[in-house]
């Protein structure tokens, strides 16, 4: 995508959400990221409305909009007080036939079904750990360790701590009671690949540009089972994890492993159908990648792997969004016939 090709006057609805349950430093640390974004996407010359979702009646919130007249750039994560609704969020987008940034509900849906994203992407023979879901009784069929123990219909490495990398069958089995005890589902157990971490994310619709990998930074612990990101490392500032875990865009591959990279990550946004942008998370064992995550509403606060990597190429965060609200704009029944 050429920069000088983007539209910079389509207006924009900043759709996000303000969960009261947070504390008052969470509501403020997001309120911030979202006025460095709105401010950058004014600055490229965008009209933009910012509009905080803080009770489940989105609908109300959308109603004095017209959507021929917007493009929505999608920044909520759930509908606040029902957890796991991201999905619901674009389904009603979709209903109230408005254009917005990012996958379809259906591909969103699809994502949180990681064994069912695991089965697509070996069919279409991108590598991925060995895998598969076990109830705690059925532990001893297993026999490949480490092993990593997660929640099967979680995002956001919810129930990954160093925990969830088990060495043996009775540390397994504990781990698969837990996780089904405490988030209700069935686990899914993995090959634990012992590796460099890359997060590549991909962008654009029929063309699309990998954007330079990211690499995580486990050196700070010895342990193996520190090796991960973790819900602390993600979530959780002044945790061990937060603070020690060190990201480094672009990271230090050569071509063959740039080649490769590139073949995976596009392979896999295109295997379950992404649409202007997604994250894939891999790992590299020995000389192979394993795509162990995708992504597809990664997010795009200014301190993220993502937004680094689009920073890497020489681009602003400003540009980077408008870009992500013009592939958007293609698909809009009136933008699209100006483009």
């Amino acid at each position: 995508m050429k920069q000088a090709l983007r539209r910079t006057d389509i207006p924009v609805i900043l759709l996000h959400n303000i969960d009261p349950r947070w504390d008052a430093p969470a509501v403020e640390e997001v309120l911030k990221d979202v006025k460095t974004m709105s401010d950058s996407l004014m600055a490229e010359g965008h009209p933009v409305i910012d509009l905080p979702v803080r009770s489940p009646d989105i609908e109300k919130r959308l109603k004095p909009y017209d959507p021929e007249k917007h493009i929505v750039l999608n920044w909520c994560e759930e509908i606040p007080t029902q957890p796991k609704s991201e999905v619901d969020v674009v389904a009603l987008l979709e209903e109230l036939s408005f254009t917005y940034t990012g996958s379809s509900s259906e591909v969103l849906a699809l994502s949180w079904d990681k064994m069912k994203v695991k089965q697509i992407l070996q069919e279409k023979g991108v590598s991925t750990p060995r895998g598969e879901i076990v109830a705690s009784e059925e532990a001893d069929r297993w026999d490949l360790f480490p092993a990593i123990v997660k929640p099967s219909r979680e995002h956001g490495s919810a129930g990954v701590t160093a925990d969830a990398v088990v060495m043996d069958r009775a540390a397994l089995r504990t781990r698969i009671a837990y996780i089904e005890k405490k988030y209700k589902q069935p686990a899914i157990i993995e090959d634990f690949i012992e590796g460099r971490e890359i997060h590549a994310t991909v962008w654009g619709n029929g063309k699309l540009e990998m954007l330079p990998p990211a690499e995580m930074n486990f050196s700070a612990f010895a342990e193996t089972h520190r090796h991960l990101c973790t819900y602390d490392s993600k979530f959780k500032p002044g945790s061990e994890d937060f603070e020690k875990i060190e990201l480094t865009v672009p990271a230090a591959l050569d071509g063959g492993q740039l080649r490769q990279l590139e073949k995976l990550a596009v392979g896999s946004y295109k295997a379950i159908g992404c649409r202007d942008y997604a994250r894939i998370d891999l790992r590299l064992r020995g000389d192979t990648f394993y795509v162990l995550d995708i992504n597809p509403n990664a997010d795009l606060s200014p301190e993220t792997s993502t937004v680094f990597a689009a920073a890497a190429t020489g681009r602003t965060y400003g540009q980077f969004v408008s870009g992500l609200v013009n592939l958007a704009a293609h698909r809009h029944p009136v933008f699209s016939l100006a483009s």
